[in-house]
């Protein structure tokens, strides 16, 4: 089973597997059913998969997601930033949806394995599995799959993950398929470009006006919806211009305050990381970390986890502070392999 998403990768996915002789089936989930204009959940989306399956010679079907998408990915974003986090819907839909969920439908059906997209790779040493950063560093998103456990890589296949994407073009272009030179997804499917996040949550929950506090407690100006602010936010928090650069450095949405300072009042020396997974045995010691699906990796140590399977991530020089609800994912020393990964605690 292919999850072809309507875009350039999963179709050349799909390719590559049936090129190598697998029964190729693909799948495109069907996960928002509101208003989209961006992201990879649009009509026209659904209507690309189908013809690159038409043009591959394999049977595409499409699955109805829409409750748990907004059951697992939706829902938990609205009440995320009514309480001030700031969540990753993306890796929530991977983490819930199109991996389990997709997993759980392609074992009814009788499937061997499911195959994404997904510029990551999966290799196999003395019977056990890793999850390695795919091989064009531009488009990596072993981040974005760091949830995947030993079960999950055992049925799982990244056929483009060892290539770099203009060769990913290639082979479509090669192939004739109509989407050889679609642009990628870049934004979450449910935002529409033209109301934004402000727009769609404003629908959803109250906003609540706050003031903004220097870090010595002086009010300095004000915000129209404390739910919409977030950690080393610079813009649009109701500050005069032409003055030193202030960054967000807290939000205390029951006291309504947001606090702002500079880029040093931003460095921590460690975090906690809540809910956290790993794609082998739990680990401890000298780590990379990174905190952003493209951001760079940074040196730290990670502490055993507590008994409630939290961790303290604690940086080898003070970093920028990360936003709650934000992935926080670790990489072997090397910066190859992913060991695991947690969201940001509070």
């Amino acid at each position: 089973m292919v999850a072809m998403s309507g875009g350039v990768d999963s179709s050349v996915a799909a390719a590559l597997l049936a090129r190598e002789g697998h029964d190729v089936v693909g799948v495109t989930m069907r996960l928002w059913g509101g208003e989209s204009d961006t992201g990879c959940c649009s009509v026209s989306d659904v209507d690309d998969a189908r013809r690159s399956a038409d043009q591959l010679g394999v049977e595409h079907l499409v699955f109805n997601f829409t409750e748990d998408f907004d059951t697992h990915v939706v829902r938990p974003y609205v009440d995320a930033h009514a309480n001030s986090i700031t969540p990753n819907p993306c890796i929530e839909c991977n983490r819930a949806v199109k991996f389990a969920r997709l997993a759980e439908r392609a074992d009814l059906l009788g499937f061997d394995a499911v195959a994404t997209g997904h510029h990551a790779r999966i290799t196999e040493h003395g019977g056990r599995f890793r999850l390695e950063r795919g091989a064009d560093p531009a488009k990596d998103q072993s981040y974005v799959v760091h949830m995947l456990d030993q079960a999950m890589l055992a049925r799982t296949l990244f056929p483009i993950g060892g290539l770099q994407k203009s060769a990913v073009r290639d082979i479509a272009a090669e192939l004739g398929l109509r989407t050889a030179a679609k642009p990628d997804s870049q934004d979450v499917c449910f935002i529409t470009s033209t109301g934004g996040r402000t727009r769609f949550l404003g629908t959803r929950i109250p906003f609540h006006s706050a003031r903004v506090v220097d870090t010595a407690g002086t009010e300095v100006g004000a915000v129209e919806a404390v739910e919409l602010v977030t950690i080393g936010q610079r813009k649009g928090v109701g500050l005069p211009g032409g003055g030193p650069k202030r960054y967000v450095v807290a939000v205390d949405r029951e006291a309504s305050t947001v606090v702002v300072g500079d880029e040093t009042d931003l460095l921590d020396p460690a975090l906690r990381a809540a809910s956290v997974t790993w794609t082998d045995q739990p680990f401890s010691g000298a780590v990379l970390v990174q905190t952003s699906a493209h951001g760079e990796p940074r040196r730290a140590t990670i502490e055993p986890p507590s008994a409630d399977g939290d961790v303290d991530v604690r940086w080898h020089e003070p970093q920028r502070r990360v936003s709650p609800g934000q992935s926080v994912v670790f990489y072997d020393p090397t910066d190859t392999c992913v060991l695991g990964g947690g969201i940001a605690a509070q």
